[in-house]
C-alpha cells in the first residue's frame, strides 16, 4: 500500500494488521530497563494506552484500541501542515464521541498534533482537509508499517538471520500466532547482548499477538 500526501483514510490497512506490524517492533525492542525507566522514552513500545513511537526528534505517534472495533491513530511528523495552515485545520472535526479528547486537546494546545485518524464501523476516517493542504505527516510517520517491505526492513536490526527471520516473525505476528519460542529462535539484540526474553514476553502478552493457547496459564 502507498500513503498519499496528505493521507487518505483508505491508505491505512485494517487496524489489526497495522497493530501487528507495529507491535512486533515494540516486542523485539522490549527491555526490563526501559520498562522500569522513568526518563523520557523513545523508540517503539507498548503500554496500557497502546502502541507508541517516538524518534526523539520530529516524529511521535500513538495507536490505541478504544473498545471493540474502535481504534484511534494520532501523532505528528514535521512534514504535517495541518497546524500551520491558515486557519489551522480542525483535526477533531467530525470525530466520534469516544475519541480521547482530553489528550488530543492538550496536544493541540501545545502545538504538538499533526493529524488524527479513527476507525469504526469497518472504516478509517479523519477530518476534512483543505484541497491545497500539502501533507499531514501520515506518510512519513506510518509508511514503515503500512508498506510490508518497509515493515520487514524495520526488523533487520532485531533478528538473527536477516530476511528469513524477519519474514518468519512478521508473518506469524500478522496471523496473531507469535510465540515466545519463535522470538527466542529468531530475535537478536542490536548490540549482540543477550535477549531480555522476560521483557519481550511481557510485551508479547500486552500486544496480544500470541495464540490464545500460548498465553493461557
Amino acid at each position: 500500500m502507498t500513503i498519499q500526501r496528505p493521507g487518505l483514510p483508505g491508505d491505512l490497512p485494517d487496524p489489526e494488521l497495522l497493530w501487528a506490524r507495529w507491535a512486533l517492533v515494540a516486542v523485539l525492542g522490549a527491555t526490563t530497563e526501559e520498562e522500569e525507566s522513568t526518563r523520557y522514552r523513545t523508540g517503539h513500545w507498548i503500554d496500557d494506552e497502546g502502541l507508541h513511537l517516538d524518534d526523539c526528534g520530529c516524529t511521535w505517534w500513538t495507536f490505541s484500541r478504544i473498545g471493540e472495533g474502535r481504534w484511534v491513530l494520532f501523532g505528528e511528523d514535521e512534514s504535517s501542515g495541518c497546524k500551520w495552515y491558515e486557519p489551522p485545520v480542525d483535526m477533531l472535526a467530525g470525530g466520534p464521541e469516544w475519541l480521547p479528547y482530553e489528550e488530543l486537546r492538550d496536544r493541540l494546545a501545545g502545538n504538538e498534533l499533526g493529524c488524527v485518524y479513527w476507525y469504526e464501523n469497518g472504516a478509517w476516517a479523519r477530518a476534512a482537509y483543505p484541497e491545497d493542504l500539502d501533507d499531514d505527516g501520515l506518510d512519513c510517520g506510518m509508511s514503515r508499517f503500512v508498506e510490508r517491505d518497509a515493515a520487514l526492513r524495520s526488523l533487520f536490526d532485531h533478528v538473527s538471520d536477516g530476511t528469513t527471520s524477519a519474514e518468519t516473525l512478521l508473518s506469524h505476528a500478522e496471523r496473531y500466532a507469535l510465540t515466545p519460542e519463535l522470538l527466542e529462535t529468531h530475535a537478536a539484540s542490536e548490540d549482540g547482548s543477550a535477549l531480555d526474553l522476560p521483557a519481550m514476553g511481557r510485551a508479547l502478552d500486552r500486544a496480544g499477538l500470541a495464540p490464545r493457547a500460548a498465553t493461557a496459564g
